[in-house]
């Protein structure tokens, strides 16, 4: 029985673990933390629509229920040439078949990062924001600044549906507190039209909410420096604040840069559709990378998201399967590429899909809410084999 290695425990990693064991290998999942954390429905923590033990899935829960093998631990080293990863405790395993990185990426500095916390930064931040928005809603009254910030050396490295649906989110909390009058909402971003890769359509709708809400906007500046106090820009304007949220644009892994393994020029891991890493001559390696580690090719408006990387799992799975049985049927990614969210405001929400034929913005009200709140449900329990998952997943 051969051996694959995968490091990371999140949405690709966890795929892969449970797609490679239905196929009988001998699977090791490797995670610096002991859970999988649902990132797309961590949202309601700060607004105390969720709490963050709901968010948790206790990995050794998910290795009852598909027996693949785990390790809490967090990787420091990964030779190509050695074929050996080496870890925070001292471990080295140097006796993988195949090796899969499915690790998550690293974030964009910038200058005053400390002064600001990311709902989409480590799981543990979701607490720290609730407190403060706490500390505001106790005061009665404050200044509110969230927003995100892209790559310019890889464009597909963004992440802001989360920005939007926290900050929307927040404003419906304080507006079922009664006291939304008494506070400044501000979305910032650094390009001009933030959210234009979702589509047109889609981009005229949030103006009309940006508008509706009452939500001010401060767009097409670059941010030079975070202040304790708000966000500095290049223009020498300020925006001030009293509590900044801020998504840093993705980054390359560290430990990938520090390593052998081949990127682009932002750090991610170049593949092949098929999402195999190619040795020098061209040929394939035994290494693959999925998820927001990996480079992700393909359509200007290409974004990272979850269930991106768990069609690249889920490929994986069989494209190793089929190396090891002499067949070329390989399936790539690109062909599935496409933009896909249910963005929640806490009273609603709003399908948004993109691909490369159509781009549209479907408003839920009230029903789009409840919609999003089942998904996290299903993958919870999906995941740990307790419910089916839907065809195609």
């Amino acid at each position: 029985m051969k051996k694959v290695l995968i490091l990371g425990g999140g949405f690709a990693g966890v795929d892969a673990a449970i797609h490679l064991k239905k196929k009988k290998y001998d699977v090791t999942l490797v995670s610096d933390r002991d859970f999988f954390y649902i990132f797309p429905t961590s949202i309601w923590i700060p607004t105390h629509g969720a709490e963050f033990k709901d968010m948790c899935v206790d990995l050794k829960e998910l290795q009852e229920a598909h027996k693949f093998n785990l390790i809490i631990d967090a990787v420091t080293k990964i030779s190509t040439k050695e074929n050996s990863v080496t870890f925070t405790s001292g471990k080295i395993i140097a006796d993988y078949d195949y090796l899969i990185v499915a690790m998550g990426a690293s974030k964009m500095k910038h200058k005053g990062i400390e002064n600001t916390l990311s709902i989409c930064g480590k799981p543990e931040a979701s607490l720290e924001i609730r407190d403060a928005l706490d500390a505001l809603v106790a005061k009665g009254s404050g200044k509110i600044a969230m927003g995100f910030g892209g790559n310019p050396k890889d464009s597909s490295a963004v992440r802001g549906g989360p920005g939007f649906e926290l900050l929307f989110n927040v404003h419906d909390m304080l507006k079922k507190k009664g006291i939304r009058e008494n506070f400044e909402l501000t979305f910032f971003a650094p390009m001009a039209e933030p959210g234009k890769r979702m589509g047109p359509q889609a981009l005229k709708m949030m103006d009309v909410m940006f508008n509706k809400l009452g939500i001010k906007k401060h767009f097409g500046k670059k941010i030079t420096s975070f202040l304790s106090d708000g966000i500095s820009f290049e223009d020498g304007t300020k925006l001030d604040s009293d509590f900044t949220m801020f998504i840093p644009a993705g980054n390359g892994h560290a430990v990938i840069i520090d390593s052998d393994i081949p990127t682009n020029e932002a750090g991610f891991v170049k593949t092949d559709d098929f999402s195999c890493v190619k040795n020098e001559d061209g040929s394939l390696s035994n290494i693959y990378a999925i998820g927001d580690i990996a480079a992700l090719e393909g359509y200007d408006w290409r974004a990272k998201q979850g269930h991106i990387a768990e069609v690249m799992a889920k490929n994986v799975a069989h494209n190793i399967e089929a190396r090891d049985n002499a067949r070329d049927n390989f399936k790539g990614y690109n062909e599935h590429l496409n933009i896909l969210c249910v963005m929640d405001s806490g009273d609603g929400a709003a399908f948004v899909y993109r691909d490369a034929k159509r781009a549209f913005m479907l408003p839920m009200p009230i029903i789009g809410h409840w919609l999003k709140r089942g998904w996290g449900h299903y993958c919870r329990n999906s995941k740990l084999g307790k419910i089916p998952r839907l065809p195609g997943m």
